[in-house]
């Protein structure tokens, strides 16, 4: 069975040497010193590693059964979730209003990436009850705050986030849900919503769905949707729980990963809701909850990817194959242990310096979201800049990470027993839902890189240029300040492209925004490692006692400025390529 120890050394590595989190102008960011983050990420590395971890195998193999109407989540999920809300763990960063703990967002991020590495299907359960959370705090009436959120916070209710009907995905205008007022202010909800994860489980005592659906006089499309709490036990003025809801579980979706998240079919024939925000504009109040919902699917990417790796390095330094073409290596085996061979170092150095940098990336980027939370305007707009990259570039890197490490075991990947393709399927989801990855390139190429007149992008741009001239007359830093300038004069030239072609054609630029999603994601790593890099020197100039892992951060950067950075070139000569090959065929000719 796959092992997992989480990687408190590197998170602290990003929280304080590259980020100095306690010297921000952030609140609650100078309570952030380093016994106090290690301590707790020490405590959520045992969480992870003794209780999540030897269920992620549990819940691959027995998945969650249907019963009765009621969904059965698989052996020990229900011991385990106890644990977790006891200990306070899925209250970090809630507000102490409603009693979590109000810590920053960034301590969020952290400790759920340990979770999500041990055990991905269990977490989606207190994650989208996160999120749902998020969408009442910010969008509900203090009435609705005071009689949701407290058990929401706790977690003796969790949440969920209804969207898909079969016949409607990514296009929502074409929503059939309806919404019936009712002459007490409620809503009479009818529809079917699909793809609901998390949506019924015997770990709370109730679930409170947030749906979309259309009122009278919304009109057409996007425009006529409004968003409803729609609880499956409803509540009583005493806060005690009622009747059940007329909110039923058509099925539980037998998937490739995640067995153990149970997705749903949910029915709801007449369900009584009550509006969240204002009537027919439900989007607002959706987007909430799927940006977030989108940046814990970008931590999903490089979490699962951190678990494969860690299981794939044990397993290149145990199993013997081969003979190192330098010299042998282990003179009293039978082989050379599989790390010796330059391909494997290849296949393990991929994944390390994709999983180092997209930690760095991820809480810079939670760094964001906490400015954001104090009104920040720029950190806001750029981190809506970076949630499609963030969701895009990170859940397409983590499975394909999660599939090299699959590969360092040959044929043991293959088989069941060793765990690997757990990894893989858990993973491939990642890239599919919150908005499937050619959507967030569309977004990103069709509506975020013109917003606020492009400001947002070109602060980007200037942040990047800021860090390259920083480190004029660094010699040391030379092998990341130049490859980082390329791939940014690339990306900035990738831009000028839409510019000038997209305006008459359209498809120029659409055509291109798969690959300019994955330019300005290897650019955000770039700047991450040279951000590391330098930290790193700084460390073992001040004499750090722990010499080796400084040095092989700097290794580590110095792979992905000169292996995968330059991808950025390709991706360019796709872009300029235009769409004429992409749009040749006619539909027929396929």
């Amino acid at each position: 069975m796959p092992s997992y120890t989480a990687p408190v050394k590197d998170m602290q590595f990003v929280l304080h040497d590259v980020l100095k989190v306690s010297d921000a102008d952030i609140p609650g960011y100078a309570d952030l010193d380093r016994s106090f983050t290690e301590a707790v990420f020490d405590e959520a590395a045992k969480v992870a590693s003794d209780i999540l971890t030897p269920l992620n195998l549990v819940g691959d193999v027995e998945g969650c059964v249907l019963e009765n109407g009621v969904v059965r989540t698989p052996k020990g999920f229900k011991q385990a979730f106890d644990t977790l809300r006891k200990g306070g763990w899925m209250s970090l960063d809630a507000s102490p209003e409603y009693g979590g703990q109000g810590l920053p967002y960034l301590m969020h991020t952290a400790v759920n990436e340990t979770f999500v590495s041990a055990n991905m299907a269990f977490n989606m359960y207190q994650g989208l009850t996160h999120g749902a959370y998020s969408a009442i705090k910010v969008h509900g009436t203090d009435e609705q705050k005071a009689k949701w959120l407290p058990k929401m916070v706790s977690c003796e209710w969790t949440g969920t986030m209804n969207l898909t009907e079969p016949h409607c995905g990514t296009d929502l205008g074409m929503m059939r849900t309806k919404a019936e007022p009712q002459a007490d202010g409620s809503y009479k909800i009818t529809g079917q919503k699909i793809f609901i994860s998390a949506g019924d489980h015997d770990m709370a005592s109730n679930i409170v769905h947030l749906v979309l659906a259309k009122a009278p006089g919304g009109g057409e499309g996007t425009k006529g949707i409004s968003l409803f709490i729609v609880p499956k036990v409803l509540v009583n003025d005493d806060g005690s729980l009622g009747a059940r809801n007329a909110v039923s579980v058509g099925k539980v979706e037998e998937k490739m990963g995640i067995h153990g998240n149970a997705t749903c079919v949910m029915n709801y024939d007449g369900a009584t809701g009550w509006l969240l925000g204002d009537l027919h504009k439900g989007m607002k109040a959706m987007f909430t909850m799927m940006n977030e919902a989108r940046l814990g699917v970008a931590l999903q990417g490089y979490a699962v990817a951190e678990a494969a790796y860690q299981n794939a390095l044990a397993y290149a330094k145990d199993r013997l194959q081969g003979r190192d073409v330098t010299g042998v290596k282990n003179p009293n085996g039978p082989a050379d242990p599989l790390i010796v061979h330059p391909d494997i170092r290849r296949n393990l150095m991929e994944q390390k310096s994709f999983v180092e940098g997209a930690r760095a990336w991820a809480y810079w980027s939670a760094t964001l979201i906490d400015r954001a939370h104090t009104g920040d305007m720029a950190a806001d707009g750029l981190i809506g800049l970076m949630t499609p990259v963030l969701k895009g570039f990170l859940t397409d890197k983590g499975f394909e990470m999660a599939v090299a490490a699959q590969q360092v075991y040959g044929g043991h990947g293959y088989i069941e027993e060793w765990g690997m393709s757990q990894f893989a399927r858990d993973a491939r989801i990642a890239m599919i839902y919150e908005g499937a990855n050619g959507v967030q390139a569309l977004d990103l190429v069709g509506r975020k890189l013109a917003l606020d007149g492009g400001k947002h992008v070109m602060a980007f741009f200037e942040m990047v240029k800021a860090e390259c001239k920083a480190h004029d007359g660094d010699d040391r830093m030379k092998g990341f300040v130049e490859p980082l300038k390329v791939a940014s004069k690339a990306l900035q030239q990738a831009g000028m492209f839409f510019m000038q072609n997209g305006m008459k054609n359209p498809n120029a630029a659409l055509a291109g925004s798969y690959d300019f999603m994955h330019m300005m994601g290897h650019v955000c790593l770039g700047l991450m490692w040279t951000k590391m890099a330098k930290a790193a020197y700084v460390a073992l100039d001040a004499g750090a006692a722990d010499r080796d892992f400084y040095e092989a951060k700097i290794a580590t950067g110095r792979f992905y400025m000169a292996r995968q950075l330059p991808a950025c070139g390709m991706h360019l000569a796709r872009i300029e390529s235009g769409a004429d090959t992409v749009m040749a065929l006619t539909a027929e000719a396929f």
